[in-house]
């Protein structure tokens, strides 16, 4: 009887062990079919709702949740930050990104035809670090139309948790 329960409880045990780590959070967007507005929700809609449209995150052991704002931002405005090796001017840029939380992915042009390339794309001479965000762009570091640009974006003042994107991804 003893090695049952005890066996019982190891297996309850290695089961929440298992689970504990992933977690998924599903949030849903639709049309309500009565007032016509739009829905928002961690709740599924009703029978009828329109244009129903399902996002689900999931996150394993370690990973930060990236709260919903971030999120929005991130897919509507995806930051891009264009940089080169050893630019301490490029390290303080990327310091800007993390102090205010924003995910972003980082290109350093190699070749003299990605740095075209990439003059084409800010419109001009292609100075680094340059920054993305959605289709507007800034050339050169400038703090403050830095700011504007992210704050236009949606993106919140400082990082509103522990740890800052960069850090995640490395």
């Amino acid at each position: 009887m003893r090695t049952s329960t005890a066996l019982r409880f190891a297996h309850i045990v290695a089961v929440l062990f298992a689970t504990s780590g992933v977690g998924a959070e599903t949030t849903y967007r639709w049309i309500d079919p009565g007032s016509g507005r739009t829905v928002i929700s961690d709740l599924p809609p009703p029978p009828g709702a329109r244009q129903v449209i399902q996002y689900t995150t999931s996150t394993g052991v370690g990973e930060p949740q990236i709260p919903y704002a971030v999120r929005q931002a991130s897919e509507k405005f995806p930051v891009v930050l264009y940089t080169s090796v050893g630019c301490v001017t490029c390290k303080e840029a990327r310091a800007l990104l993390d102090r205010r939380g924003v995910p972003f992915s980082e290109r350093a042009p190699n070749s003299e035809e990605e740095l075209a390339e990439l003059a084409r794309q800010l419109g001009g001479e292609a100075l680094l670090p340059s920054i993305r965000v959605g289709r507007q762009s800034v050339r050169g570091f400038s703090p403050t139309a830095w700011i504007e640009l992210l704050d236009a974006a949606g993106y919140p003042s400082s990082a509103p948790y522990r740890v800052r994107p960069s850090e995640a991804a490395e």
